[in-house]
């Protein structure tokens, strides 16, 4: 008997060893904290945005979501980290509608919806069309007045080129038949200091980061591209409303991880962020900010990625727009 026992000993320890990583393995998700990448600068739409979610998540999965801006060409250098890191749900990156336009301008070496793990659309507004308070013109037709008397004359400001506010500018010239002057910067809030100083005229601006100097009289606020007013703002009319029928451009942002997310981990982030979505106070903090919750499923969000990426891409052949 005794001369078996080694046999059996030796097999139990063994078994023992092998469960032990198995264990591992089954560690409930998140046992450790998660990085969210943000793809423009602090103090812009999609950093206002990403944070207040960054912080909800912490909360409610029990592990710090730490964000790291990875800012540049219209979000593709986050966009490229988050697709590099391990599908693990340990990494996750905030998109904005800029990502449905980059396929069109450029030559991607990714498909937008196949080669990422769509998770959950987070929020929907409008661009709000700013100027600094001394701009002469009081209405969208006067600028445009200008723009015709001045060919070139007149710049705007975006948050990139390639970004969702750099076709927002040609799209409104195109539309009105005029020439305004592209200044691209690394980030939304860049962009925004030189308008309130009177470097650059024009700027298609994310609502989050726009009306609190809309409020404080730094900015002058003309039209929201949405086909609707925005309640924060109902005096302003749209850019449908002030000439220009058929314009509509919405700002959005959401969460997608790298291709191959483990399906629990895809529904327990997109469960979390609707729930964060459902809360009251959610819902009165992206009112302040110019925007609405948006929420659903991950095919949901993969459906709306597809559609707008073919939407903008015959836009921007139409137009023939460039990167510049």
């Amino acid at each position: 008997m005794a001369g078996c026992l080694g046999p059996v000993t030796t097999f139990l320890a063994g078994l023992t060893l092998a469960v032990v990583p198995l264990a591992a393995l089954a560690a409930p998700y998140p046992d450790k904290p998660i990085r969210l990448i943000v793809t423009f600068v602090p103090g812009g739409g999609a950093d206002i945005v990403g944070r207040y979610i960054a912080d909800k998540l912490s909360r409610s999965l029990g592990q710090p979501v730490i964000v790291e801006n990875r800012p540049g060409a219209g979000g593709q250098i986050g966009v490229n980290a988050g697709r590099a890191s391990a599908p693990d749900g340990y990494t996750l990156t905030l998109i904005s509608s800029s990502y449905t336009v980059n396929p069109g301008l450029y030559s991607l070496k990714y498909d937008p919806v196949a080669d990422v793990t769509p998770i959950v659309q987070v929020s929907k507004g409008p661009l709000i069309l700013v100027s600094h308070a001394d701009f002469a013109p009081r209405n969208v037709a006067e600028i445009i007045s200008l723009a015709r008397a001045k060919p070139g004359a007149l710049t705007f400001a975006s948050s990139g080129a390639g970004s969702v506010i750099h076709l927002a500018g040609k799209r409104f010239g195109a539309n009105a038949k005029v020439e305004l002057r592209h200044i691209p910067y690394k980030g939304g809030g860049a962009a925004l200091n030189d308008v309130v100083s009177k470097q650059v005229d024009l700027y298609f601006a994310a609502s989050a980061s726009a009306l609190p100097l809309i409020k404080a009289g730094k900015l002058k606020a003309y039209a929201v591209t949405s086909s609707e007013r925005l309640p924060a703002l109902p005096a302003v009319p749209t850019v449908a409303e002030s000439g220009l029928p058929g314009y509509d451009v919405t700002l959005w942002y959401g969460i997608v991880g790298p291709k191959g997310m483990p399906a629990d981990i895809v529904k327990r982030v997109n469960g979390e962020v609707n729930r964060i979505l459902a809360q009251p106070e959610t819902a009165t903090k992206f009112a302040t900010d110019g925007a609405a919750p948006a929420g659903g499923t991950p095919q949901q969000f993969a459906s709306l990625i597809g559609r707008e990426a073919k939407i903008w891409s015959e836009i921007v052949t139409k137009l023939g727009i460039k990167p510049d």
